[in-house]
């Protein structure tokens, strides 16, 4: 063992927990050491987050057992682990978009006497956190107004300034670009130096063999096994994981477009950011064609995308789709069109999550025979359609009426691949389809993208994943602050180039 690994500092034995009509949790468990980067994986649905949620006292386990430091623990609630140096960044970020970083940062656990908070005597604690642990964020500016990486570099420091000694990062590069990416593992090294210990959920399995000295494998709430980065491939993870073998690299099937089906000329659409302002953008796709958009989140992707859906109005320039101008029709209208959406955000615009997994998925066409007739739903269909797409989508638990609230992050977003895959539009707009996916829905999702290309329809693939981009894509547009940088086909594609153009750069 390392010499390091001296110092057990969490151990969860033989741990259970069960929801109604579903065991999360099933006899598993997981230790860790001082100073470690021990990473959890698993399916989406395999126990992960439940297990660290038992951990962090969110749950309580229904049977097991659990060492901090060597004393066992007989109840556990968020305020006891947070006294106990244990904390925890959800995937959801748990920020308050109106209040400052700052106010986030000690919201709960403000620093002064007599109803009044000592901003010297806080200032100062926090950018002792700033400065040791290569942490850039602003202080003084709103979380509406910072990028996702920022975010989750205030949710990091959060938990430092309540003194916190064991970490736990729920898929915490989710949504982050491959840079600040970089930028987050740098800081999760400068930690372990510092001799903090942290436990890493991921799905993305390159990024857990670059952070990792040990990992835990999960499935169906089983622990499957704990291993050494040294003594295990990417493909034999994959393997442990979803229990056969994953083909990770997907083939690209041959592009055999037809004709043009969307047409865009032109278009000027405001941004959130001054950088991400369209500014006269145009390409074309085709019928049997993917279209990939790669570039640094922030670039006008977002921008473009509403644009299309009619969620963003374009100021100037033309849409046609199918020869018909869709400038600035409703979201309603688009669809009805023949156009399908998988948003970027699938909790803000892909889901309802106070509604049942046969809701969501019914959702496009509850107002259609034979699913409804008048003002009467009929139930029986619904049903029956529901059970189709949780099968064919692998969806868990395998139950229509669990509450979208209660789906883990990839099961959400399976949900809606699900439903609007099943619309059989004639272009599918796929936002960042696979961000917070496992290896195995990630290979549905990408061999379904293959599929419907296969069959005809149009695909407009926009994704901060650049291996997704390259597998996928018969075209690849690079944006760079709301322009097209440039275009590249699929033959004449590398990373390398796409980099270069996803800076402004120029390729020859």
């Amino acid at each position: 063992m390392d010499f390091k690994l001296i110092n057990k500092i969490i151990e969860m034995i033989n741990i259970n927990k069960s929801f109604p009509n579903v065991k999360a949790v099933d006899n598993a468990g997981i230790d860790l050491y001082q100073g470690e980067i021990h990473s959890l994986v698993g399916e989406n649905g395999a126990g992960k987050t439940t297990l660290m949620n038992i951990l962090y006292g969110l749950y309580q386990p229904d049977s097991g057992k659990i060492k901090i430091r060597g004393k066992d623990m007989e109840s556990l609630t968020p305020r006891v682990a947070i006294e106990l140096g244990i904390g925890m960044i959800h995937q959801e970020f748990m920020l308050v978009r109106e209040l400052t970083v700052l106010e986030n940062i000690i919201l709960g656990f403000e620093l002064g006497k007599f109803g009044r908070i000592d901003f010297s005597k806080t200032k100062e604690k926090i950018n002792y956190y700033l400065d040791n642990y290569n942490l850039e964020i602003p202080l003084n500016k709103k979380v509406r107004d910072i990028s996702v990486g920022e975010a989750q570099r205030v949710e990091i420091i959060k938990t430092l300034y309540r003194s916190t000694e064991i970490l736990i990062l729920d898929e915490p590069t989710a949504v982050l670009t491959p840079q600040e990416t970089k930028k987050l593992f740098e800081i999760l090294n400068f930690l372990k130096k510092d001799n903090k210990s942290i436990i890493f959920i991921s799905h993305k399995l390159r990024e857990v063999m670059e952070i990792s000295e040990r990992i835990t494998i999960m499935r169906n709430g089983k622990h499957v096994n704990t291993v050494n980065k040294e003594d295990v491939s990417i493909k034999e993870l994959a393997k442990m994981m979803v229990g056969r073998e994953v083909f990770l690299n997907i083939k690209r099937e041959p592009c055999k477009k037809s004709k043009k089906i969307l047409s865009v000329r032109d278009i000027y659409v405001t941004g959130e950011k001054e950088l991400s302002k369209l500014k006269g953008v145009s390409f074309d796709v085709h019928r049997g064609e993917v279209v990939g958009v790669a570039g640094v989140d922030g670039n006008g992707q977002s921008e473009l995308v509403e644009a299309l859906t009619g969620l963003r109005k374009i100021e100037k320039g033309d849409v046609t789709f199918k020869g018909k101008s869709i400038k600035n029709l409703s979201p309603i209208e688009i669809r009805k069109a023949g156009i399908s959406h998988i948003p970027e955000d699938r909790n803000l615009r892909g889901l309802n999550r106070s509604f049942t997994l046969y809701e969501n998925l019914i959702a496009n066409h509850f107002n259609k025979k034979p699913y409804s007739r008048l003002i009467q739903l009929n139930k029986k269909k619904i049903t029956k359609y529901g059970n189709r797409l949780i099968k064919e989508f692998d969806i868990r638990p395998a139950i229509g009426n669990t509450v979208a609230v209660n789906l883990s992050g990839g099961n959400a977003q399976k949900t809606v691949v699900a439903r609007e895959v099943d619309m059989n539009a004639d272009l599918l707009i796929a936002s960042q389809p696979t961000r917070g996916v496992d290896v195995g829905s990630t290979e549905a999702i990408r061999n379904t993208i293959n599929y419907i290309k296969k069959k005809g329809v149009a695909v407009l693939l926009v994704s901060a994943d650049l291996e997704e981009i390259l597998s996928l894509s018969d075209v690849i547009l690079v944006m760079y602050e709301g322009k097209i940088s440039g275009i590249i086909p699929a033959e004449k594609a590398r990373e390398d180039n796409i980099g270069i153009l996803m800076t402004g750069g120029k390729v020859k």
